[in-house]
C-alpha cells in the first residue's frame, strides 16, 4: 500500500516559521519520525518513508501554494497513487491555533492550495488534515497574518500539536479518515 502524504506550504526562507507554511512543518515532523530526509524533485521537495509496513510519498510542493494542485497530481500519477490514499495538510484560518481535523472530503473554502488541488484532480473526494492557525486579524489583513511568523505562545501551542498531526496521519494509514476523525477530532 502506498500513500501520498502532501503537506502544503511556500518555498523560500521569507516564508519558514510562518501560518501559511504549517503543512511543511507537519511533513518535516512525519519525515524526522521515520528518519527520512527530503530531496527536491520535479515540482516537490520529495521523501519517500516506511512505517509499520506502509510506503509514504511525502511531499512539499515547490510550485507555490496556490498551484499546488500540479505538484499532487504529477506524483499521484508518477507513484500511481489512487485517491483514496491522498492526505492533504494545510493551515485553516477557521479553526483556532493548533485545532486538528480531519475530513475525507469537502470544499477548498477560501484556501487558494486546496482549491487549485481541487481543480486539477477533479474532485473534492480526497483526504485532508486541517490545521488551526486562527483568525486574530484585523479586517483586510488576512494576507499579513497567514503569511505572518507565528507569535511565541502560538509556537508553544504548535509544538504540542504537531506530534497529534503525525500520529493523525499514521491513523489514516492504517484506519482510514472515518476512523482517525472518530478517535481525534473531538480532543
Amino acid at each position: 500500500m502506498k500513500y501520498l502524504i502532501a503537506g502544503l506550504g511556500n518555498i523560500g526562507s521569507e516564508y519558514a516559521n510562518t501560518r501559511h507554511n504549517v503543512g511543511f512543518l507537519v511533513a518535516d515532523a512525519l519525515a524526522q519520525a521515520t528518519g527520512a530526509t527530503f530531496e527536491t524533485l520535479r515540482l516537490a521537495m520529495v521523501t519517500q518513508a516506511r512505517f509499520k509496513g506502509r510506503q509514504l510519498v511525502v511531499i512539499k510542493p515547490t510550485t507555490y501554494m496556490n498551484l499546488s494542485g500540479k505538484a499532487v497530481k504529477y506524483w499521484m500519477d508518477k507513484e500511481n497513487i489512487p485517491i483514496e490514499n491522498l492526505l492533504v495538510i494545510f493551515d485553516d484560518l477557521d479553526l483556532d491555533t493548533g485545532v486538528l481535523r480531519m475530513r475525507p472530503k469537502g470544499s477548498g473554502g477560501t484556501h487558494n492550495g486546496i482549491n487549485d488541488i481541487i481543480d486539477t484532480l477533479g474532485t473534492n473526494a480526497f483526504a485532508r488534515l486541517r490545521v488551526g492557525i486562527g483568525s486574530d486579524f484585523a479586517r483586510g489583513f488576512q494576507v499579513d497574518y497567514v503569511l505572518g511568523q507565528w507569535t511565541k505562545s502560538e509556537e508553544k501551542i504548535m509544538l504540542e500539536k504537531i506530534p497529534v498531526a503525525v500520529e493523525m496521519i499514521q491513523s489514516f494509514v492504517f484506519a482510514g479518515a472515518l476512523q482517525t476523525m472518530n478517535r481525534y477530532n473531538n480532543k
